[in-house]
């Protein structure tokens, strides 16, 4: 038996955002390795999972439903009674939607994580993995970014994500509540809606010759799923990080160009690229450039990529290939 096996075997844990994207494989990992896991999920009236549908019902049925929403602070209270380990990933993540409906997205992001930080805090939970991401750094100021880059919110999204950050460092500075803040660089994989740009390049290079896309020139440090979710469980295992932030990148930087070059070398068929106007981000708005520094998160949790961009991609495109009838080719989702 390994360590991570080991660790989780009957450990109470909670999933916020279980029905995400990553949400979905952290849980899957999670029964993989013994643990008793609660899923959160946001209440809807057709009983509707996420991504959890799309696990073995072996793995379903070692999973608890809760359905919720993190702006209720009872309901997030009742979720939290029992557990060891709460890895709160639920957000509202979509930029766009940021631009339309900012007040949601605010007030999801930021009182859903304090609503989980007083719910931690009253039943004293061991560890709490709380959810970043590398859009709070905006366009990069220096390469590669550290943890100490300067935080710069070019969106509501990004906005909303540096004040839930800024809650849970209050609350380990303040109730020495034992949180650390992983910070995902562009996580991409099997399950991604397209919300995402590889999903959406994917699926309309599966489907036609054409691509149409935002801004192409920005670079992005993709990471396969597999890889981000091991940096939670290695977040949720390691000693004396508490009040500690840790980027999750590959330390490689790629181009929205380059990934349609190399999926059109995968699928060996020519693509032409189409910019489309409504997928420009506001131009202030728009973040250029993400690079991470993952040395902090290799000295101090043993986390490192393992999968190179091309292999986590080979593994997008085969998923999605067998999955092309969820997901709405060539509509511009938020």
């Amino acid at each position: 038996m390994d360590i991570e096996t080991g660790f989780f075997k009957n450990k109470k844990v909670l999933i916020t955002g279980a029905g995400g994207f990553i949400g979905s494989h952290l849980a899957e990992t999670l029964v993989a390795l013994n643990a008793d896991v609660k899923a959160f999920v946001h209440y809807n009236s057709r009983g509707d999972v996420g991504c959890l549908s799309m696990l073995s019902s072996e793995t379903k049925n070692n999973i608890e439903i809760i359905s919720g929403d993190l702006c209720d602070s009872n309901a997030v209270l009742i979720a939290a009674q029992g557990i060891d380990i709460i890895f709160h990933l639920g957000a509202i993540i979509s930029i766009p939607y940021s631009y339309v409906h900012p007040s949601h997205v605010i007030n999801t992001n930021i009182q859903g994580t304090l609503n989980i930080l007083n719910a931690a805090r009253f039943y004293q939970v061991k560890k709490i993995v709380h959810t970043s991401t590398s859009e709070v750094y905006g366009t990069a100021q220096f390469v590669p970014i550290t943890e100490n880059h300067p935080l710069h919110g070019q969106s509501p999204y990004a906005a909303s994500k540096i004040g839930a950050d800024a809650i849970a460092e209050s609350f380990y500075c303040s109730y020495k509540l034992p949180v650390v803040t992983v910070r995902p660089f562009n996580t991409f994989g099997p399950r991604q809606s397209a919300r995402a740009v590889i999903p959406v390049i994917i699926t309309q290079a599966l489907t036609g010759d054409k691509l149409h896309l935002g801004n192409i020139e920005t670079t992005r440090d993709f990471t396969y799923v597999e890889d981000t979710v091991n940096g939670f469980i290695k977040a949720g295992i390691a000693k004396d990080v508490e009040g500690k932030t840790f980027n999750l990148g590959t330390g490689k930087e790629v181009s929205i160009k380059e990934v349609c070059q190399v999926v059109s070398r995968i699928l060996e068929k020519p693509l032409d690229i189409i910019v489309d106007e409504k997928r420009l981000r506001p131009e202030k708005s728009e973040v250029l450039q993400l690079l991470s520094d993952n040395s902090f998160a290799r000295e101090k949790i043993n986390w490192f990529p393992k999968f190179s961009f091309e292999e986590g991609l080979q593994k997008t495109i085969h998923w999605i290939s067998k999955n092309l009838d969820s997901y709405n080719i060539g509509r511009y989702e938020f």
